[in-house]
């Protein structure tokens, strides 16, 4: 049976009695025969605030010039975004993780809506790229997710700069490190044009992840922002969904168990964001497929760490472009019998069949050969143990400790650690805590870079643990725990802990755990008294009453 490329506009625009949904489109200039065409939606998240969604529009004009060459018409729409790197260590934060919920939401209502045939998703800052791919898993319609591109790297002093190094820059400020004119300096070099953070941080994460995923081109995510080749292949991708459209390719054919192997194995080999672990149980649910936090810590397990990428490693997402890119990444996993080979993309190719055309750059060194490999083992690994009975995910790329035993201290509000950071107050040893940070308790589930940061900059990053039920960038770096399940909010472990606790982490034994016995847990959780809810209405109240445990990707549906 063939597919109809206008098997849902049909409904919405042909017969006499559509005539006044014609006659809105009309108004705007469309004509007869656009509406006899089908109907792809090009939704992006353009907006003046942030270098990540800078070239939104003028991508989307060109995927818009590829669907009309392939026979389409193209509608334009925006979403939103919520950028990080700008709200980083304020209330704003809170709104991040929440924005994904809404852009995937307000994509799937706009092309549901209107009855569209099938769409490109743009994205570009962190939590737009996995809000795409839902928006597609939801829909199921014939669509691509393009990613607008990596910022280009800074330069000061001879030394490459990421927006990770600003970060660390405030922690050597206020460490006394450096003085106001070189923290000036960093930040006035870090971030030289459009395009989102530099290094395999959250966005080059899942931009590479859905490549391995197969719902984005291999390779046409991986080029820089401001390269020129970007509008070449935004025209592409715009003819690339009209032939999805014609052959009838669903987004929940491609997003597979295996697929998500893949992409998981991906992230793993590149040292990717912990971001990931919650993004992909996102979208495998959007998607129907079961999968589990354990399966990331399977993967990461089998799959070497091969490229050498910020924010622990030594280079940015444009250098790993021109040294062959993600589908060279691809080829080592697939010579090393670690690739789902047979799973389909969206170009018709197998992901196998991508791999092995990659074309990598001679003397280039940012992903090693299989023989020498950074590490034997992924980026990440999922712990459990009494403070986190349902799991959580540590960052383990960039250092060998594979145990750490620190003293607790203790922080409700990542803020208050951050002043206990910069005050100096926080010593080797240590081992920080913050919680109520959660999906429910902050709500919003923050990121900690700001925190981060300002350990790595006061020189304490390999000396200082921290642990929290919120997240963290993916420019994090150092002995870190992220997403603790069950949360501060909702009664989970983390909450019993006091200061002065014996806290260990062990990486090999896969546990993080408190020197409590359960029942001084169970009693010390009973005179728990957790703070009250900061926000009592609006999108925030909404998304604390509905979000699901990090361990299950902190969905809303």
């Amino acid at each position: 049976m063939t597919f109809d490329p206008r098997h849902k506009s049909r409904t919405i625009l042909d017969g006499p009695d559509r005539a006044a949904a014609r006659a809105f489109f009309k108004a705007i200039g469309f004509t007869d025969d656009d509406l006899k065409r089908p109907l792809i939606g090009v939704a992006h998240c353009w907006i003046e605030i942030t270098p990540c969604n800078w070239n939104h529009r003028k991508m989307a004009e060109k995927v818009k010039e590829g669907i009309r060459a392939a026979g389409g018409t193209p509608i334009e729409f925006n979403s939103i975004t919520v950028t990080d790197g700008i709200a980083m260590g304020t209330e704003g934060m809170k709104a991040s993780l929440v924005s994904r919920e809404t852009v995937a939401d307000s994509v799937e209502l706009v092309v549901r809506g209107h009855l569209m045939d099938g769409f490109v998703g743009i994205s570009g800052c962190d939590k737009t790229i996995p809000a795409m791919v839902m928006a597609m898993a939801r829909l199921n319609l014939p669509s691509v997710m393009l990613y607008s591109g990596s910022i280009l790297y800074g330069e000061h002093k001879g030394r490459r700069l990421t927006i990770q190094d600003v970060f660390e820059a405030i922690g050597a400020f206020n460490a006394g490190k450096i003085d106001a004119q070189e923290l000036g300096a960093i930040e006035n070099r870090a971030c030289p044009g459009g395009g989102a953070c530099g290094g395999q941080f959250t966005a080059n994460t899942m931009a590479t992840a859905f490549e391995m995923l197969g719902v984005s081109p291999m390779g046409f995510n991986d080029v820089p922002a401001m390269d020129p080749r970007k509008e070449e292949i935004a025209f592409e991708t715009g003819k690339l969904v009209m032939g999805l459209l014609t052959k009838g390719v669903l987004p929940r054919q491609l997003i597979t168990k295996r697929a998500l192997h893949n992409a998981i194995a991906g992230v793993m080999a590149t040292g990717g964001s912990t971001n990931a672990v919650l993004h992909l149980l996102a979208v495998a649910k959007e998607a129907g497929v079961k999968l589990t936090i354990d399966e990331f810590d399977a993967v990461s397990r089998r799959t070497p760490l091969l490229a050498d990428l910020k924010p622990w490693g030594s280079y940015t997402a444009p250098e790993m472009h021109a040294a062959g890119g993600m589908a060279v990444v691809a080829k080592r996993l697939l010579d090393a019998g670690l690739l789902n080979a047979t799973e389909t993309t969206v170009t018709g190719r197998t992901i196998g069949d991508e791999a092995r055309e990659a074309r990598e750059t001679p003397g280039q060194k940012v992903i090693r050969p299989l023989a020498n490999p950074l590490a034997r083992h992924g980026g990440m690994a999922i712990l459990r143990g009494n403070l986190a009975p349902e799991g959580c995910v540590a960052k383990v790329a960039g250092h060998a400790e594979e145990v750490f035993r620190g003293t607790a201290r203790v922080f409700d509000r990542e803020e208050d650690a951050f002043v206990a950071v910069k005050a100096g107050r926080v010593k080797a040893g240590d081992f920080i805590v913050i919680r109520y940070e959660g999906p429910k308790g902050g709500p919003g589930m923050r990121e900690m870079l700001h925190v981060t940061g300002a350990l790595q900059g006061a020189g304490l990053g390999a000396s200082v643990a921290l642990m929290t039920d919120g997240r963290f960038s993916g420019a994090t770096h150092g002995l870190m725990v992220a997403h603790v399940a069950p949360e501060a909010a909702v009664g989970g472990p983390i909450a019993a802990v006091k200061n002065g606790d014996p806290i260990v982490l062990d990486v090999k034994k896969r546990r993080l755990d408190v020197a409590l016995s359960a029942a001084e847990i169970k009693k010390r959780l009973r005179a728990v008294r957790p703070p009250k809810p900061r926000y009592t209405w609006g999108v925030l109240a909404k998304y604390a009453r509905l979000v699901s445990s990090a361990s299950d990707g902190a969905v809303t549906g």
